[in-house]
């Protein structure tokens, strides 16, 4: 059951997102110490892992009116701003892990908390309100 109270969303993303972590998170740790992929492509991947069990709980369970009704165009900008919170992800990732000396997990746990805010943000303004149909002139 969607809410629209933006403050029980929150609490409701950030418990999808804590799901979303729990996937990209492992998919990166398998990727990178099983499979033996480089992190910053395991980092790929698993983000993406993680994209789509967010999208998939975030329409089903925390916001309840959508701007956009085409559910390609939805996911396909809920996908854009993905990339770009992944882009943010692995330019974290390789600041703090090249640059810092962190551990790659640790500064993937860093990244997502930063990335967290910028992605509901974005999400809930471009996606889920009145203003995201406005801003993105749909009727």
């Amino acid at each position: 059951m969607s809410t629209s109270n933006v403050f029980h969303q929150f609490v409701r993303y950030v418990m999808v997102g804590g799901l979303a972590f729990v996937v990209d998170f492992t998919s990166l740790f398998v990727l990178t110490s099983g499979v033996g992929l480089h992190y910053l492509v395991s980092a790929s991947i698993a983000f993406m892992l993680g994209l789509l069990t967010n999208y998939l709980l975030c329409v089903a369970w925390i916001f309840s009116f959508r701007a956009i009704r085409n559910r390609l165009q939805e996911f396909t900008i809920f996908g854009l701003i993905g990339v770009a919170g992944l882009l943010l992800n692995n330019l974290l990732l390789l600041l703090f892990t090249e640059l810092a000396g962190f551990h790659y997990l640790a500064s993937k746990g860093v990244a997502a908390g930063l990335i967290l805010f910028f992605n509901f943000s974005l999400r809930r303004i471009l996606l889920f309100s009145e203003r995201g149909r406005a801003l993105l002139q749909l009727p």
